[in-house]
């Protein structure tokens, strides 16, 4: 499975616990970004374009655990930035799996195998690794070769000392559903990890590629291209190998089976700046505390045919906190996602026809990428990363 049944378990518990004290809006990750100095420079990135003095400027220990107590989330993202640059990360994550929070580090892995003996192996800790395809297309998108070969030593290390380790994957617009069958199989069958994250990627107003994010409708395309192919190019047992770390809600929303809006308050961004409005994608300001984020932010503005910036997003931190809701919705939603999470149910294959839709055309690909320039060579940007 790709979601531990430990964390499935918990977060499901914590929801019915918020419906059952009548809280109408309610947090389920904490994205929590200690710094935004990063080791690469990715073409879709568009976290990290700050002064130095910015980059310079990290959150503390205990401004990292603050946030986690004071949200009551019971999941913690690390992002970035590079969260391995922070010299205090390894008590940060302990502060954090100390209080049971399920963390996910996420990480380039450059500096992982370094580090890695500062870390200790714990159901709450996963190492969620940047992985955006096959070698070739990875270093493509990272624009720097050989990180794909130290990213895969690093994740083959982490299973071997005992640790959790997932991969995080954004989806542009030129890339091949083919690649992405091969991608999975070799996450699944070689590196064995214990699970595969997936989301189209945001288009960033600073991102230096600006040409390649996907549009909803194509969106829908190709992830029905990507996740529901036939069976006579992806066999059924092959794709049922593939664990994703998301709820099957989500999967099912980004191939177009089920319509939701997004719910900003579900993944809340902490940062160098403080708590930041409305969600980890904009920033329309910031605010000193949890309560006033929840208190002050015009949430009815935003999503899907309220704000031009939310028009074309499907990106995970926005979608999965309602596929979650969904999932825990009615009994019926949650043995579908609890059988969903032990793998023990056909849905997934049988998703296509059961939407009524028509068997997947499978169209051309639309701006097939030409490799991409460092970003330091299409236009000036100080600092550098992913998150």
């Amino acid at each position: 499975m790709g979601l531990s049944l430990l964390q499935s378990i918990k977060v499901g518990g914590y929801v019915v616990k918020q419906r059952l004290k009548g809280r109408g809006k309610y947090p389920l990750v904490l994205m929590l970004e200690p710094l935004f100095r990063c080791n690469l420079e990715c073409a879709g990135c568009g976290k990290i374009q700050f002064p130095e003095e910015t980059l310079k400027k990290r959150l503390s220990v205990k401004e990292c655990l603050d946030a986690a107590d004071e949200s009551g989330v019971p999941v913690v993202s690390i992002p970035g930035g590079e969260p391995l640059m922070h010299p205090e990360m390894p008590e940060i994550v302990a502060g954090l799996v100390k209080r049971k929070k399920f963390v996910y580090l996420c990480t380039n892995a450059l500096l992982l195998e370094k580090r890695m003996h500062e870390f200790t192996p714990s159901p709450y800790l996963t190492f969620s690794i940047h992985l955006d395809g096959l070698e070739k297309t990875h270093d493509r998108l990272v624009c720097r070769e050989g990180v794909f070969k130290i990213a895969v030593s690093a994740i083959r290390a982490a299973k071997a000392r005992g640790f959790r380790v997932t991969t995080n994957t954004t989806v542009f617009e030129g890339e091949r559903p083919e690649e992405f069958h091969a991608f999975f199989d070799f996450l699944t069958n070689e590196l064995k990890t214990d699970g595969i994250m997936v989301s189209p990627g945001y288009p960033y107003q600073k991102a230096p590629d600006q040409e390649h994010f996907l549009q909803r409708g194509r969106t829908q395309e190709l992830f029905r291209q990507i996740l529901q192919p036939s069976d006579d190019r992806v066999s059924p047992e092959r794709r049922k190998a593939w664990q994703f770390n998301h709820s099957s809600f989500f999967l099912d929303f980004l191939t177009g089976d089920k319509d939701y809006q997004c719910t900003p308050w579900g993944n809340p961004t902490r940062n160098i700046f403080g708590w930041q409005k409305p969600c980890y994608l904009m920033s329309d300001g910031y605010v000193k505390t949890f309560k006033e984020l929840m208190e002050t932010t015009d949430w009815e503005s935003y999503g899907t045919g309220r704000d031009p910036r939310c028009a074309d997003c499907m990106v995970h931190c926005g979608y999965e906190p309602t596929a979650v809701l969904d999932s825990t919705a009615s009994f019926k939603n949650m043995w579908t996602s609890f059988m969903d999470t032990l793998g023990l149910s056909s849905r997934r294959g049988a998703a296509a026809k059961s939407s009524g839709r028509p068997p997947i055309q499978y169209l051309p690909i639309l701006n097939q990428r030409e490799p991409v320039q460092k970003a330091d060579e299409k236009r000036e940007v100080v600092g550098a990363g992913r998150d």
